[in-house]
């Protein structure tokens, strides 16, 4: 699904009603540090899962 410039356009616009525009710039660094953390996580989680593999090759 892709979202065209209309459609996030009336996304910002939602958001901002909701929001306000003062909080604006607090929810967007809120936002974009959650992300990087769940990316993190989910970078950690797979080089985990790398270690754990069973040494023996494959049959």
């Amino acid at each position: 699904m892709r979202l065209g410039w209309a459609e996030l356009l009336i996304i910002f616009t939602i958001v901002l009603l909701i929001v306000g525009a003062r909080r604006l710039p607090e929810v967007g660094r809120s936002l974009g540090q959650a992300i990087r953390e769940f990316q993190r996580a989910l970078r950690r989680r797979s080089d985990s899962d790398d270690d754990h593999q069973d040494p023996r090759p494959p049959r």
